[in-house]
């Protein structure tokens, strides 16, 4: 992180309009929040109403012209804060897209905000559609929708994490600062192939220009690269770059879970950082009874994000929200991301309409008044995993009272017995008896432990009793396979406390 910008950061000269847009908001001191819309009537809709507001298909931007087609978000609702969309064309030529009525299709038990729209109320976002999982049919690719939130979707997938530009302050004691979006540039895709954005970010503490590029792979991963010069108008506690924001309600390693037929409810199940010297680490997600903030430390990570691992109809036999197919979001950084910490929020809750898991990379650097920053990262969306590996990854995570078949629990034992499964390597021969745990926690002590194969040798089963200090400590553990005292595993991290 640097104090200055240097030419070598700004956008290269090839974007002249991209470079004009940067320098405009580096010399933009003062924040002048966006008037939000007056219309009583759009204001006070509830969500099947705003839902009911659909566009109209045949008014999509280029439509018939490229593989991209792009459909606009009414104000109104949760989205009260209008942005602008700008259109620039081939030519270079910029223009204002107006609000238009016409764009809009009012449907009950929204009708009767036909009659009560007789002024510009502004769009919320959009959203592009993309022939994604088959040529006669456009999809859903991306959609920016709420202040700097943004969600993508590959082959096969249905949404669910959120991606955001920024996070500020998150998890702070004085409250999170939530920037927003205020204005989208959206560029002619000429060669039919990269969709590009410009967006500008603004906030009471920090302004910004965005970059962001999307295209779909032959694999079916939706990629987006993204650039982005920042500026701080004030000190900042904590700036969380690529940030994520999630849902994890229950899962397999659960305390206790609701009385509900479906065996897990999430929409991520785990994060995973991969450090600068290739150490691989699986935190799973958990929902605590209290907030909880944690991290993973590095010095230039070579990659993270948060993961759907768990891709199996038959662990969620939702047939409706369709848990399985949520993808994972990977980040890898290029620029920007310096000696600091991969930071975990998990925050309590009691329904799976709230998302409560936040994570983002926070910088040791401390953000100072007039600080530039720019950073750059590809974010990818993923199926199960981020990518191939050739040693044993996790693969469950369970715990239980410390008690044998037929005894009753004793509720003054804090004693809990942990089993974290995992896969055998590819073409990897393993003898049993070579096989060893390599584990540590805090605030606590470790027994029992044993390492095993199981499932007709097709996984690993690491198996041990923790016994907390007290009832309240937090306690975090860490463990990996070996083999004849070589690592053969990604490290299982993981925090516990009751």
């Amino acid at each position: 992180m640097s104090q200055n910008i240097e030419q070598r950061d700004l956008p290269s000269e090839s974007s002249p309009f991209l470079q004009k847009l940067v320098l405009q908001a580096k010399a933009e001191i003062d924040f002048e929040p966006i008037q939000a819309i007056e219309n009583e009537a759009l204001n006070n809709i509830d969500y099947q109403q705003y839902r009911s507001i659909r566009f109209e298909p045949k008014e999509s931007l280029w439509r018939g012209v490229y593989p991209f087609e792009v459909q606009l978000f009414h104000s109104g609702f949760l989205y009260k804060h209008p942005v602008n969309i700008h259109m620039i064309d081939y030519k270079n030529h910029v223009t204002q897209l107006p609000f238009n009525t016409d764009y809009f299709r009012y449907d009950p038990p929204a009708e009767f905000l036909g009659d009560e729209i007789n002024e510009d109320v502004g769009f919320a976002g959009f959203r592009v559609h993309y022939p994604l999982n088959s040529k006669n049919y456009k999809d859903e690719l991306v959609a920016f929708l709420g202040a700097t939130y943004f969600r993508l979707i590959g082959k096969n997938q249905k949404y669910g994490l959120s991606a955001r530009g920024i996070a500020i302050d998150t998890g702070m004691p004085e409250g999170e600062e939530f920037p927003y979006f205020t204005d989208f540039w959206l560029i002619e895709p000429a060669n039919g192939k990269q969709l590009s954005v410009y967006a500008k970010m603004d906030s009471p503490s920090m302004t910004g220009i965005y970059k962001f590029t999307m295209e779909s792979e032959v694999s079916g991963d939706t990629v987006t690269d993204v650039k982005a010069w920042l500026f701080a108008r004030d000190d900042i506690d904590k700036v969380g770059l690529a940030p994520f924001t999630s849902m994890f309600l229950y899962g397999e390693n659960s305390l206790t879970k609701p009385d509900d037929y479906r065996p897990e409810v999430h929409d991520s199940d785990g994060m995973m950082l991969i450090t600068s010297n290739n150490e691989r680490l699986w935190r799973p997600l958990d929902n605590p009874n209290r907030l909880r903030i944690t991290s993973l430390g590095d010095k230039a990570p070579k990659g993270f994000g948060l993961l759907q691992r768990d891709i199996q109809y038959e662990n969620y036999v939702d047939s409706e929200a369709h848990y399985h197919q949520r993808p994972g979001f990977w980040v890898t950084p290029y620029k920007g991301f310096n000696q600091g910490r991969l930071e975990l929020v998990e925050i309590p809750t009691n329904s799976e309409t709230h998302d409560n898991i936040v994570a983002y990379w926070v910088n040791d650097k401390p953000v100072k008044q007039g600080d530039s920053i720019h950073v750059h990262y590809e974010l990818k969306t993923v199926s199960a995993d981020a990518h191939a590996y050739d040693k044993s990854k996790v693969l469950r995570t369970l715990q239980g009272a410390d008690r044998l078949p037929g005894e009753e629990v004793d509720e003054d034992n804090l004693t809990r017995r942990f089993i974290v499964d995992f896969t055998v390597p590819d073409g990897v021969v393993l003898n049993p008896e070579d096989l060893a745990a390599d584990i540590s926690a805090t605030n606590g002590n470790v027994s029992q432990v044993r390492v095993f194969k199981t499932n007709f040798d097709h996984e690993i089963r690491a198996t041990f009793l923790f016994t907390p200090e007290s009832e309240r400590s937090v306690n975090d553990m860490r463990l990996l396979v070996t083999h004849k005292g070589k690592p053969i595993s990604e490290v299982w991290t993981y925090v516990h406390e009751k």
